[in-house]
């Protein structure tokens, strides 16, 4: 009876939920088709939808779904969503959807069920739904790099008496190993974490065993990326080249397959108690579901239509001074793109495209790092090219080394640099991400050079040491 006296009211939420959904959603089913996200998210979203149907299949119960609950839920999307709109960050307004994904649980009375599943725990596995794996490793890629790099160095040492571990750089054997960000373990700590959200819907457990589980998951992530640096890193000592597909796929299949298993056997948490409280629905008189129902959609109405406002828009950053010519060629300016136009326009920051023969030159500048700079990776797998990531060089300055192949089969090098405004060069925008998060460089510049990849190999060099020397750079 509640439930039918309730039905415009949970009708107008729905729509006004619905109307602050839609973009977000039309943006994560975006980021599952663009390979520049790179995301998985759709898998994600299949077994969460597979975890609901068997909850569905189940005995239907007889607790009364939580309406309460359910509308405090819809004011925290809403505020969410708000937060999204008007800092113009697409995966903040993606956050509103977690909580639909919890509302429509509890409605559904999941939890109650033959086959209980957990509303909150659900919520939180739908978030690997999110193209988390770009934002974890350009927020924390640097020091997971840093963080596994040691660990591996200390799994080695006892091995190799000549080991010499500085920073991200291992030297075994005379053999230079460069813990990269592939070898970060950013992924393969995503895919842990998803496996203990997993699990956590079906054991339901309370919330700070849940995060001591977590800890313990992530250890065994840690450990077992370690120990693949460390098989890759003895492989290579030993004259193996274990940086081949088969021996690198084998070996990270392997150091996952293991992390999984530890997890499996040691985290194994207890439902959490449940509240045998009869919950009594909340009494909302019928002539005040009108007005709530219409403010609720005025309010998502004027939540998708706000201005934004981003907080992390570059301040003033001067444009380099470009040569003129580049080894008798003479410069030759490239027009952005309308896209990167608005871009550069609502987000600030400065960006230069110029062509000396077969040279491409394109730089970025900004004091927001995190919003303008990316790996070439990035933006070219968006246009259509096949990106392969052919290691990094230290000298003259480091230099992060890419293969792109265009849809039309031609093949290009491409080599990217990263300077700041005290002279500091990393071939890592992870590491140039970092080093601003902590306040150390707040103005960062990409260098990014672009030429055939038939180019004879002297040519190349020639170019790229012309082009340090004339933009000044250490």
């Amino acid at each position: 009876m509640e439930q039918k006296r309730n039905t415009l009211l949970w009708t107008g939420l729905a729509l006004a939920s619905a109307l602050l959904a839609v973009e977000p959603l039309k943006w994560l089913v975006h980021s599952w088709h663009d390979p520049s996200y790179q995301s998985d998210g759709g898998l994600y979203c299949l077994a969460l939808f597979g975890l609901v149907g068997l909850s569905l299949k189940s005995s239907s119960p007889r607790a009364a779904p939580p309406t309460g609950r359910v509308f405090v839920l819809f004011l925290f999307a809403a505020g969410l969503r708000l937060l999204g709109q008007i800092l113009a960050v697409n995966i903040v307004s993606a956050l509103a959807l977690a909580a639909d994904i919890y509302a429509l649980a509890a409605l559904l009375r999941l939890e109650h069920r033959r086959f209980a599943i957990s509303p909150f725990w659900l919520a939180v596995f739908f978030l690997f739904a999110l193209p988390l794996g770009p934002i974890l490793q350009r927020i924390a890629g640097y020091p997971l790099q840093r963080l596994s790099a040691e660990v591996a160095c200390r799994m080695l040492s006892p091995v190799f008496d000549d080991l010499i571990c500085e920073g991200v750089r291992l030297q075994v054997n005379g053999v230079d190993v460069l813990v990269d960000l592939p070898c970060s373990g950013a992924s393969g700590l995503l895919l842990m974490v998803s496996l203990w959200a997993f699990l956590n819907v079906i054991y339901r457990p309370a919330f700070l065993p849940a995060i001591s589980g977590l800890g313990v998951v992530m250890l065994f992530a840690l450990l077992g990326n370690a120990l693949r640096i460390s098989l890759l890193a003895s492989g290579l000592a030993l004259g193996y080249d274990t940086m081949a597909q088969v021996p690198h796929v084998a070996i990270g299949v392997m150091t996952i397959a293991l992390s999984a298993g530890l997890s499996l056997c040691f985290y194994r948490p207890t439902p959490a108690r449940r509240n045998r409280r009869i919950c009594v629905p909340w009494q909302i008189p019928r002539q005040a579901q009108l007005p709530i129902v219409a403010c609720a959609i005025i309010t998502a109405l004027s939540i998708v239509s706000a201005p934004e406002r981003p907080l992390d828009v570059s301040a003033p950053v001067k444009a380099a001074v470009l040569p003129i010519q580049l080894r008798g060629h003479p410069a030759v300016e490239v027009a952005l793109s309308e896209i990167e136009q608005h871009y550069f326009t609502a987000f600030g920051g400065t960006a230069q495209k110029v062509q000396y023969g077969p040279l491409g030159l394109n730089l970025v500048s900004t004091s927001s790092p995190l919003r303008h700079l990316h790996s070439p990776e990035t933006c070219l797998r968006g246009m259509g090219f096949e990106v392969v990531f052919k290691g990094t060089w230290f000298d003259p300055i480091p230099t992060s080394i890419y293969e792109a192949t265009g849809p039309d089969g031609q093949v290009w090098t491409v080599a990217v640099s990263f300077i700041s405004e005290q002279g500091y060069a990393t071939a890592s925008v992870v590491e140039a991400v970092w080093r601003w998060l902590i306040g150390t460089s707040r103005t960062w510049r990409s260098v990014q050079r672009i030429t055939p990849a038939a180019l004879p190999e002297p040519a190349r060099n020639s170019y790229e040491l012309a082009t340090l020397a004339a933009l000044d750079l250490p």
